[in-house]
């Protein structure tokens, strides 16, 4: 190639605006630096491409045949670049997020309307799954779990309000078998077994006075859905160990009873969480923004 794009860039400068000064000042360059640059291209095609005097500078011929080719081309790549720079500072496009079914009803779900009425060009396309996935290797933008099931190389944010989780049965199961005591007492009730998508069952986590416990339960039922379970709780099959705010409208008319309230664990929080070291754009930092707010 004969000439590289910075010369031809300031050509197309020079000839529109029939002045090596403006060009000169658009571009943060001198003009006797500019009228070398423009005298080196023209040495380098063989060819005059302006006509200069004391007080003025005219396209050639054959300047203005190249102008009338560049200006367009030259036009087309500022207005790529603008585009650019909007898309940059206003969030716009896609953003995919990966979350387990808890984070979605608890943290996102309340916060969907105003999120749709700030920031309407966004698609944000929300994943659930209670499966613990590599978000860069299934192409997400970012995830969302309890800290403990965080990478170290991610940037994490604590979101949403503190999570707390119970023990509760139906007053009918507790009328028929007893309320337990202690965590331990849980190996001679019914309890309703919460299955992960690696097909390990959850063992109940309690916590009282710096003991910590973890029951691995018994029961007759096992379900990969808390829902599920808290119906089947709400019916008398067992006692369940779920979200504090599932149950909350159960306990509150009173089909739900709580129970082991002293030995329940500290409550957790959601972290959003994403590559730290992936260029953040600007749709997820307002995701970013709108969460801490």
């Amino acid at each position: 190639m004969d000439a590289d794009f910075d010369s031809l860039a300031a050509f197309v400068r020079v000839a529109q605006g029939r002045s090596f000064r403006k060009a000169a000042t658009g571009m943060g360059v001198s003009p006797s630096a500019l009228s070398h640059a423009i005298g080196k291209l023209e040495q380098r095609l063989g060819v005059r491409l302006l006509n200069r005097t004391t007080r003025s500078v005219s396209p050639t011929a054959a300047g203005a045949q190249l102008l009338e080719r560049l200006a367009p081309a030259f036009a087309e790549i500022s207005d790529a670049l603008d585009t650019l720079n909007d898309e940059r500072a206003l969030p716009r496009g896609h953003l995919r997020l990966n979350v387990p079914r808890p984070a979605a009803h608890l943290v996102l779900a309340p916060l969907l309307a105003r999120w749709r009425a700030a920031y309407p060009d966004v698609i944000l396309d929300v994943v659930t799954n209670d499966a613990v996935v590599d978000i860069v290797e299934q192409g997400f933008d970012a995830g969302m779990r309890f800290g403990e099931l965080l990478q170290q190389d991610m940037i994490a944010l604590p979101v949403g309000p503190e999570i707390r989780f119970t023990v509760c049965a139906s007053p009918d199961y507790l009328h028929r078998f007893g309320v337990p005591e202690t965590p331990h007492a849980m190996a001679s009730h019914e309890c309703l077994q919460l299955r992960f998508p690696s097909g390990a069952i959850f063992k109940w986590q309690f916590q009282r006075d710096g003991e910590e416990v973890a029951v691995a339960t018994n029961g007759s039922l096992v379900l990969d859905d808390l829902p599920a379970i808290l119906l089947a709780a709400q019916q008398g099959a067992g006692l369940c160990y779920t979200y504090a705010d599932y149950a909350a409208p159960l306990v509150a008319n009173g089909q739900l009873v709580p129970v082991l309230e002293g030995w329940m664990p500290p409550p957790e929080r959601f972290y959003l969480y994403y590559p730290s070291g992936r260029h953040m754009g600007a749709a997820l930092r307002a995701l970013v923004d709108f969460l801490k707010s």
